[in-house]
């Protein structure tokens, strides 16, 4: 899906992991999932943020309840992508957050 457009220069398979290719990658984005082991999304992102404020970070995830994604943004994540939406969601979203902008999925806003 994002190969075409994007170069993936990296994947993790839990939060430590995470950490540890952002800062040997210094990806131009981060697509991460909420529910990851070890740490978690929220616990990964904040320490990215603390890290570098200006990484920008998307949640890919299943959660849809409204407070993940008020606790996503009180953190600084560029983009919030619900699972579901993903094919439709997920290239509009890095778009996005590689402009600068905000984006939340907007079956999520409804």
């Amino acid at each position: 899906m994002l190969e075409g457009e994007f170069q993936v220069v990296g994947t993790a398979q839990d939060g430590q992991s995470l950490l540890a290719a952002a800062e040997a990658l210094a990806p131009d984005v981060i697509v991460a999932d909420i529910s990851m082991p070890i740490l978690n999304g929220f616990q990964a992102a904040r320490q990215l943020k603390a890290a570098s404020p200006s990484m920008k970070i998307i949640f890919l995830t299943v959660h849809e309840d409204l407070s993940f994604v008020t606790e996503a943004r009180g953190i600084g994540v560029d983009g919030y992508v619900i699972k579901r939406s993903a094919a439709q969601d997920l290239v509009p979203a890095i778009r996005a957050v590689l402009q600068g902008s905000l984006y939340v999925s907007p079956a999520i806003q409804q």
